[in-house]
């Protein structure tokens, strides 16, 4: 048997000839390309990832993205500020939109656009201190999934829209409508009691000079109470006839005309329109007013509007017991006026907000926030100032003054 002979193997030489390393040259090369694409590629879903995130981000209103499953799959900042719990990633829509239902409800927003259906929807939650309550808009639209996704269905995205002030602006503009309307029909209602009332105070009065000129009247034992209930009749009537007057001016349409006016004339008017409210409420209403007052340019009945706001206000802010008092002043060239009651007061923190449109401290159907606000603008086209001071639990003290008119 031959021997075998070992065989030396130029492998440099035979790699060359098989073209191994060029092989592997090209298949690193072509590796190396797909690479950097995939880097760039990686690189530029990067930067529309950070700006669709940054989008998501900018959106005011509560966004969230529902998984086929209705979970929550994402959410944006906003969110967790108007429902914390109910938002937290893997929640399901029942908890936001229907937790008092074990399954799926036929209107969840959720549950439409898992079936490919656009929906909006306005729902409202109780105040957790009792407050009032909040009002939200919900829109939401179906995600298409792609065919060859592998999980399938479509994804729900919800925008969560906070109309809580809107809504409450709305109520509060129709109540002020509805107030306004009321005020026209107590106009023409106070126009009809006027004449009666003008009849009985003249008849009333007729008989007191009946009494007081046929002297055999007053020897009646019979009619011995009579001029004491005459005077009372009088006396109530005319009281009557002052208020409706006070009503009847605060009816009339301002013209904006400036006149010669006296806050003490103004403030008897409306004293004699609120003064029940004080008897209702078990409240000292008083006044102090200097006479005599100088005359202040302005117009008369956007003044009654000023004092009969400060006025309501203070009466409104006494929850059971108190007082409130009117006072008049004279300090150097101004005219000053204070309206001081023991209510409950007002926080520091808000006391700069008062003046604001729509603000108010009251609970629903005791006031729309328009008052202080009209009130500060009446005083600043009459080049007057106002300022208050407060403290809580203790009372409020509004100040007012007007330059006194120059003859």
């Amino acid at each position: 048997m031959k021997e075998i002979k070992h065989t030396q193997i130029d492998e440099p030489f035979l790699d060359t000839l098989l073209g191994i390393e060029s092989s592997k040259m090209g298949f690193y090369g072509e590796v190396k390309q797909k690479i950097q694409e995939l880097e760039a590629a990686n690189l530029g879903l990067r930067v529309k990832k950070t700006e669709l995130q940054a989008v998501f981000d900018a959106i005011s209103d509560g966004v969230v993205i529902y998984d086929s499953k209705g979970l929550v799959q994402h959410r944006n900042h906003v969110c967790p500020r108007m429902f914390p719990k109910e938002t937290l990633l893997g929640k399901s829509c029942r908890a936001l939109f229907h937790a008092d239902q074990e399954t799926g409800a036929i209107n969840c927003p959720v549950e439409k656009a898992l079936r490919g259906e656009s929906s909006q929807l306005s729902f409202s939650t109780p105040h957790s201190n009792g407050g009032r309550n909040h009002f939200y808009d919900v829109i939401a639209t179906p995600i298409a999934t792609p065919s060859e996704n592998a999980l399938g269905g479509n994804r729900a995205l919800v925008f969560i829209r906070d109309v809580t002030e809107r809504r409450s602006r709305e109520l509060q503009l129709l109540q002020a409508e509805k107030m306004s309307s009321i005020g026209v029909l107590a106009a023409g209602v106070a126009h009809e009691i006027n004449n009666p009332m003008t009849s009985v105070a003249g008849y009333a009065e007729a008989l007191q000079r009946r009494f007081r000129e046929d002297k055999s009247l007053a020897g009646d034992l019979r009619l011995l109470d009579f001029p004491k209930y005459l005077d009372v009749i009088v006396r109530e009537v005319y009281r009557c006839k002052g208020i409706i007057d006070s009503l009847l001016s605060f009816s009339r349409k301002s013209e904006g005309e400036f006149g010669k006016v006296d806050l003490n004339e103004i403030i008897g008017e409306v004293l004699e329109l609120v003064r029940h409210k004080g008897r209702e409420g078990k409240i000292d209403l008083s006044e102090n007013l200097f006479i005599p007052l100088p005359l202040v340019d302005g117009d008369a009945s956007a003044l009654r509007q000023v004092f009969l706001n400060l006025i309501l206000n203070a009466l409104q802010s006494i929850e059971d017991l108190g007082s409130v008092r009117i006072e008049t002043q004279v300090v150097g060239s101004q005219v000053v006026a204070k309206v001081v009651d023991t209510g409950v007061g007002i926080a520091p923190d808000i006391l700069d907000q008062i003046w604001n449109p729509f603000f108010t401290t009251k609970v629903v159907g005791k006031g729309q926030g328009l008052g202080l606000a009209v009130t500060y603008d009446i005083i600043k086209k009459h080049h007057g100032e106002i300022d208050v001071h407060s403290t809580v639990g203790q009372g409020t003290e509004f100040i007012v003054s007007f330059p006194v008119c120059q003859e």
